[in-house]
């Protein structure tokens, strides 16, 4: 156990110096021997966890996931609560959101999916984990009756066709006031599907 635990704290290790270089550098201009120079070691090293770039393209895709995944935080051992629910649209429609990873890499990445099964699938995994983590917190407010979805799982699917249409759209805004505009939009619209009027949701509803 011990052994596998320190490979995988060495890997995520080497997993986010590859990500801070592809970030500066461009993944195309990124390579297992400047990852190991900025990290002062020996390639073979890195060869050693990751044979290929590919290898770490598909470690790096999981780590995305994992950070994604975060939003997605309910404290009340008893299931999501409205609180929960709400912190969970207002960050998917925040700049923590959209600076939880590189856009630039997620696009890159994505673009891959359509010449590499592999990392297709991976993406696709990152798709449906998260609109299956909200489908979950929706569906517990609907069994408390704190909202009333007919469908969550059409309603997650939806907000996050917005999500993903956002940052798409926004990447190319270059205007502060505009940007934050719109993404107050998605928002909103987010917050109709769920049949949520956000500006009227009490402190006390909040706590709950």
């Amino acid at each position: 156990m011990g052994r596998k635990s320190l490979k995988e704290a060495r890997q995520l290790e080497i997993i986010k110096i590859f990500y801070k270089v592809a970030k500066t550098e461009g993944y195309e201009n990124t390579s297992i021997a400047k990852i190991a120079k900025v990290m002062d070691i020996n390639p073979s090293l890195i060869i050693h966890y990751f044979e290929t770039k590919e290898d770490l393209t598909y470690g790096l895709i999981d780590y995305i996931l994992e950070r994604y995944l975060l939003i997605y935080t309910i404290k009340n051992k008893d299931g999501a609560t409205l609180s929960d629910l709400k912190k969970t649209i207002d960050m998917l429609f925040s700049k923590k959101w959209n600076l939880l990873f590189d856009d630039g890499l997620f696009y890159t990445f994505y673009a891959l999916a359509f010449r590499e099964k592999k990392i297709k699938a991976k993406y696709k995994t990152i798709l449906d984990s998260l609109r299956f983590a909200l489908t979950s917190m929706i569906e517990q407010c609907n069994q408390k009756d704190l909202i009333k979805v007919e469908d969550a799982k059409a309603a997650a699917d939806l907000i996050f066709v917005l999500v993903d249409g956002a940052y798409f759209y926004l990447s190319l805004e270059s205007d502060k006031k505009a940007y934050a505009e719109r993404l107050d939009y998605y928002k909103s619209k987010a917050y109709q599907i769920l049949g949520v009027d956000a500006t009227v949701l009490s402190d006390s509803v909040l706590s709950s």
